[in-house]
């Protein structure tokens, strides 16, 4: 087990285009974090520059005491796991974990003690002598990271290795993963694009995008206090409501007015952004910050609420997600405790106003209202 260290890395590829810049990031010993973002962020180059499947542009990448940038990929001490499993289809699951152990010349007993307890860790000791076609695609999951588990690497690095499974396996193999690091305690760099599983598997979450870290954090700091609209926007499901408009003042009190709304800050939140006044700026809202009646923290002010009428209602059960329209059109999205709503029917939002945040204008405004 070791730190992982990034100090300004960066990935140039021909023709002058910069797909990662200068990413600094200390991972501790044992630590689980998880890299997310959209196809293209960066995510997955940033792990093959630490595995050394890429060639680094600039910067230095740490594993433990060492500094890594020219060492090739099999002497990092590192174990990665491969979307596609990379699994050899003519050998049993034994012989696939094994085979790696065999190659740098570890002795027959010390391969069979390893592949047995990696196998009994895992729940894989039925299937040993199947070959990969003999399995789920959960199992073949299991074997990928069985493999890296028996070379009881400094670090284990996923890339999006839950992605070729279905939803219901996807839950399941997650938990297993987060089962596995509590148990092994090992340094783990995980990539992914679903940020369900960044949410429940990181220790600590890094959003990425345009080739740049924009905000690394616990997740639910990550999600309750976004630094900017972009990191604000990706996470969250149904996805942050997001309305232009502008500041306005009166006396010591501070208004969000636009698009069809007219919302008042509360005190803490008018103290961060006094020398916005008047200026443009974006209001956040999550849709669980919503009800449709007047609930212990949400306002029932004529400034703490939004006259709507609804278009969609989809039934998830317990709860619902309701898309609506203001008076300028503008969507907003709630999820809220299930209720026969119908459609065009005229109601009134009720806003959580601590949970509401401005943003400066642009994809990635940053959050004016993080103390």
């Amino acid at each position: 087990m070791a730190q992982v260290i990034l100090e300004n890395v960066g990935k140039i590829y021909p023709g002058n285009v910069r797909a990662v810049k200068s990413v600094n990031l200390l991972i501790d010993d044992a630590e689980f974090i998880v890299l997310v973002g959209p196809s293209g962020c960066g995510k997955s180059t940033t792990l093959r520059m630490v595995a050394g499947l890429e060639e680094i542009s600039e910067g230095t990448i740490r594993i433990g005491e060492r500094v890594v940038n020219d060492v090739p990929p099999k002497d990092r001490d590192i174990a990665m796991v491969f979307q596609n499993y990379a699994l050899y289809p003519h050998m049993t699951v034994y012989k696939n974990m094994a085979f790696g152990l065999k190659l740098r010349g570890y002795k027959k007993a010390d391969i069979d003690k390893r592949v047995r307890e990696a196998a009994a860790v895992l729940g894989l000791e039925p299937f040993l002598e199947r070959k990969p076609k003999a399995l789920s695609g959960g199992q073949r999951q299991r074997v990928a990271v069985g493999r890296a588990i028996v070379r009881q690497p400094a670090a284990f690095l996923f890339d999006e290795p839950l992605s070729n499974l279905d939803a219901k396996l996807r839950v399941e193999t997650r938990a297993e993963l987060k089962r596995l690091h509590h148990k092994l305690n090992t340094t783990t760099i995980y990539v992914t694009h679903d940020q369900e599983e960044a949410m429940t598997l990181g220790d600590r979450v890094v959003v990425m995008d345009i080739g740049e870290i924009q905000q690394c954090d616990s997740p639910m700091n990550v999600y309750d206090k976004p630094v900017n609209r972009f990191v604000a926007g990706f996470l969250g499901t149904p996805p942050m409501n997001f309305l232009d408009g502008m500041l306005a003042g009166i006396g010591s009190d501070i208004f969000f007015e636009g698009s069809g709304v007219k919302i008042q800050m509360t005190p803490d939140k008018a103290r961060l952004l006094t020398s916005h006044v008047n200026k443009p700026v974006v209001m956040g809202l999550r849709p669980e910050g919503i009800r449709f009646h007047p609930e212990s923290g949400f306002g029932e002010g004529p400034n703490q609420t939004v006259p709507i009428i609804v278009s969609v209602v989809e039934p998830l059960g317990s709860a619902m997600d309701v898309f609506t329209f203001t008076s300028q059109d503008k969507r907003i999205v709630a999820r809220v405790p299930a209720e026969n709503l119908q459609h065009d029917q005229k109601a009134t939002l009720h806003l959580n106003l601590n949970k509401i945040h401005i943003f400066e204008p642009g994809p990635h405004g940053k959050n004016l209202t993080l103390a």
